[in-house]
């Protein structure tokens, strides 16, 4: 195999693949990535047997041919060259060699028949959208999946397509967001359960305006441009979420969300260490956050202004869970409308797009009695 590529273009190509690298491998052969001509172009292949990333780059290919690349290696050493052309050429036994008018380097490649076979994504459902929807749905989701090993279904994102259109949602059981838009549908009904990490590499390696997904019983793609995502998919049950939206909110409050985010994250650092327990007395147009926390000895307490007509009501949150929640209101408003102090709390933008809806929940925490 012989070929000239850019060191910038490979550089780019490298960074778009590394992420399915994994960084440590059962395999040797996993720790490296998989350079392949096709159609004239240089085919980049990464995978950690979940994940699966395909980028492909121009290059000047001089002899077709296949090898496996130590990855960490190469991107550490073409990341401090500059923009240069570099000549890589191959021998029969895998040793790689590429010089550029700076120096030459060697390394031992192995052997593209021993790489992993990536799945075969030519069946499944087709489905055509843009990636700044994609992008957009995983942005607004990720931050509420959970990271518990005992709750798999819970640990990425769940995807229910359909005719009318789809939701997106997220929770790790004290968190919760659903995100519907109505410009992504399917004449055949879809849901599947996307894990957290490939979504995290979906939303960084896109790199086109379109974005193709092909989805099977146990995979499925993201295809942009020259990157292609392949993703073992969350075969569990997802729970069912609708179950914890409380219907009859009967007391809405609205508010500046940025006022409120700093107030929550100046009040939080007197709270317990522990439970990080925030509370929020709702009373005519103002809201009082205070925490205490009594093993330190300190306390805080901020008033801020809002609109609020309903009874006046207290209650409990954990106040990351609920910074967390602010920080991903779009807007410069956030709506709260709440029911009960043992029932959660939904949060949603004030303004949004009109194919858009965004929903978020946060559970509440059982008060101290602290007066």
């Amino acid at each position: 195999m012989k070929f000239n590529v850019s060191s910038s273009d490979l550089n780019a190509g490298l960074s778009a693949v590394i992420g399915a690298v994994p960084t440590k491998a059962t395999l040797p052969i996993l720790e490296t990535i998989l350079f392949e001509s096709e159609d004239g172009r240089l085919k980049l292949t990464a995978t950690d047997l979940e994940i699966s990333i395909v980028e492909y780059i121009s290059a000047d290919i001089e002899e077709e041919g296949a090898v496996a690349i130590p990855a960490k290696r190469l991107q550490e050493t073409l990341r401090q060259l500059p923009n240069i052309p570099v000549l890589f050429e191959v021998d029969e036994n895998h040793n790689v060699q590429f010089r550029t008018d700076k120096g030459k380097y060697k390394l031992v490649g192995e052997d593209f028949d021993d790489y992993p076979e990536i799945p075969n994504m030519d069946e499944g459902v087709k489905l055509s959208t843009d990636t700044d929807l994609i992008v957009n749905a995983i942005q607004r989701t990720m931050f509420a999946v959970s990271t518990d090993d005992l709750r798999p279904a819970m640990m990425g994102v769940y995807f229910d397509i359909g005719t009318g259109g789809s939701k997106f949602v997220a929770t790790d059981g004290h968190r919760l967001v659903r995100f519907v838009n109505s410009n992504l549908t399917s004449e055949t009904p879809l849901n599947f359960i996307v894990p957290e990490k490939a979504l995290n590499l979906v939303s960084k390696a896109l790199d086109d305006a379109d974005c193709d997904l092909t989805i099977s019983d146990d995979h499925v793609q993201f295809k942009s441009g020259n990157t292609i995502i392949i993703t073992r998919l969350i075969n569990e049950q997802y729970p069912n979420y609708e179950s914890v939206i409380p219907r009859d909110n009967d007391k809405i409050l609205r508010i500046d969300k940025d006022q409120m985010l700093s107030t929550v994250k100046r009040v939080a650092v007197f709270s317990s260490t522990t439970t990080r327990q925030i509370r929020l007395q709702l009373g005519p147009d103002k809201i009082t956050i205070r925490a205490e926390d009594i093993d330190m000895s300190s306390e805080a307490k901020e008033t801020i202004s809002c609109e609020y007509d309903a009874g006046e009501m207290e209650i409990g949150f954990n106040a990351k869970y609920l910074a967390d929640i602010l920080s991903n209101v779009d807007g410069d408003e956030a709506t709260f409308e709440f029911s009960t102090p043992n029932r959660a709390g939904i949060v949603k933008p004030s303004d949004e797009e009109e194919e858009e809806e965004m929903l978020m929940l946060v559970m509440p925490v059982m008060l101290n009695s602290y007066a």
